[in-house]
């Protein structure tokens, strides 16, 4: 028993030589681990071969370790984490009432898509961030998410981070993106999404460019130069498909082509700025692409919208994105069809997750040419930036349990640009509702995860 004792205390120092090692058996290993379940109730990770809890890294449990919660079962997860990473990982089932250990292996903090692969080959329900302390689903179904992304890009980089989300969720096979719309004019917003595309590896995915909408919409960060920016050499950062003499289609048409080409009912859009190149599908007649008007084809094609805007709850005041065009933005609340389920995500729920500066610089340090981190590190981004839009599209992937929702109802837009919401069971419209402290910071560690995947 003083030599389980003096293991214990071992682990709570910096070091433990490789002669400490040797002398652990694995009937003495039974024992510490046993006592480890003791000492950390909520569960732990430890390396056979320091004698320590990793503190990085992706941890997944195997399949062949599977309900071993008591004593006797030791040996064996030690016998099999001997022949295969020599970790072994233990974490409690309050369902059950039974602490469980499992082997376990880690996969580096940038292997998410591996991590989550091995973690549905070997039935776990989660994978364990070791350095973020936070669980992440892997037993979701693989279902078939169309999404549309339309974005005023170019200002706020809530914008970037939304859309380098859609590209990871893609590299898990978790939705398809279609096609990007951008809501803010001018050919250099556009080109952002043509870097982004080429460098996230969707080179192919189809751009929309607005070019009747907002005139002279705030632009907070002056990231438009992104595409153009070169090494010291002058030769250019990133790539593009579309390049400097290209054009790309206007953004409702690309609407109409993308649409009429899907099943019925297949598409999501998440749309995180304007509403103009929605309102100009809503507005538009028959053509080359499909025989129905626009009201007829989101209809038809359409499932659900999710939206970055809205003021909901006591207050009563104009919403940014809404405000800006506000004819068109009056249009598209006029035409959008009833059966087109919508759901609103306001400011306040991601007023909290302020991702800074310095964790964007640092979540990215393992390359020196990324576009997000060039915006960074040579434009003044502390302005307060917050995770806004992420929120639209983290939803329109996980769906409605990762959020806390309003009950139905139907929504309205006053000619101030006042979202005016009526309760009713029948109605197409919900609202985001903001989270508790654990929640948003679960949601940034999230964000971040996705940022440092290469």
């Amino acid at each position: 028993m003083k030599k389980i004792v003096l293991l214990l205390v071992l682990l709570a120092l910096p070091l433990a030589s490789q002669a400490q090692q040797n002398r652990v058996s694995d009937k003495e290993l039974v024992s510490v681990l046993w006592a480890m379940g003791q000492m950390y109730p909520d569960g732990f990770t430890l390396s056979l071969d320091s004698l320590r809890q990793p503190t990085q890294g992706l941890a997944v449990s195997y399949l062949a370790t599977q309900n071993s919660f008591d004593k006797k079962s030791l040996p064996a997860v030690i016998k099999h984490a001997h022949e295969h990473n020599n970790v072994v990982g233990g974490w409690y089932d309050p369902v059950e009432d039974k602490y469980y250990f499992d082997s376990t292996i880690i996969f580096p903090e940038d292997s998410l898509t591996a991590a989550l692969a091995f973690a549905r080959e070997n039935q776990q329900h989660t994978v364990y961030d070791l350095g973020r302390k936070i669980n992440i689903r892997s037993n979701y179904e693989e279902q078939d998410i169309r999404i549309i992304y339309d974005t005023d890009m170019g200002s706020s980089t809530d914008d970037l981070f939304a859309l380098m989300m859609l590209y990871r969720y893609m590299d898990m096979k978790r939705c398809k993106l279609i096609g990007v719309v951008v809501d803010r004019m001018g050919k250099a917003n556009a080109d952002i999404v043509d870097v982004l595309n080429n460098y996230y590896g969707y080179p192919d995915i189809p751009i929309g460019l607005e070019t009747q909408g907002a005139p002279d919409p705030k632009v907070w960060i002056t990231y438009h130069n992104l595409p153009y920016a070169r090494t010291t050499d002058a030769v250019p950062m990133f790539k593009r498909t579309v390049g400097d003499n290209g054009t790309y289609m206007e953004g409702y048409k690309l609407y109409r082509k993308l649409l009429a080409a899907q099943p019925d009912r297949s598409v999501t859009i998440a749309s995180v700025g304007f509403v103009t190149s929605l309102a100009r599908l809503l507005e538009s007649g028959p053509d080359e692409y499909s025989p129905l008007n626009g009201v007829e084809l989101v209809r038809a094609k359409v499932k659900s919208i999710y939206a970055m805007g809205g003021v909901f709850g006591d207050a009563v005041e104009p919403d940014y994105n809404f405000a800006q065009a506000i004819d068109f933005s009056l249009k598209f609340f006029e035409l959008l069809p009833k059966e087109v389920d919508i759901v609103f995500s306001p400011g306040e729920v991601g007023d909290p997750l302020d991702y800074r500066p310095e964790l964007v610089i640092s979540d990215m340090n393992w390359t020196d040419f990324h576009p997000i981190k060039w915006t960074y590190q040579f434009l003044n981004c502390n302005t307060g930036q917050k995770m806004w839009d992420p929120q639209a599209v983290i939803q329109a992937v996980e769906g409605d349990d990762f959020y806390e929702l309003s009950p139905r109802g139907w929504v309205t837009l006053t000619p101030k640009a006042e979202t005016i919401f009526t309760p009713d069971p029948k109605g197409n419209a919900r609202y985001q509702r903001p989270g508790d402290p654990v929640w948003c910071d679960m949601v940034l560690k999230y964000i971040r995860l996705m940022s440092i995947q290469h």
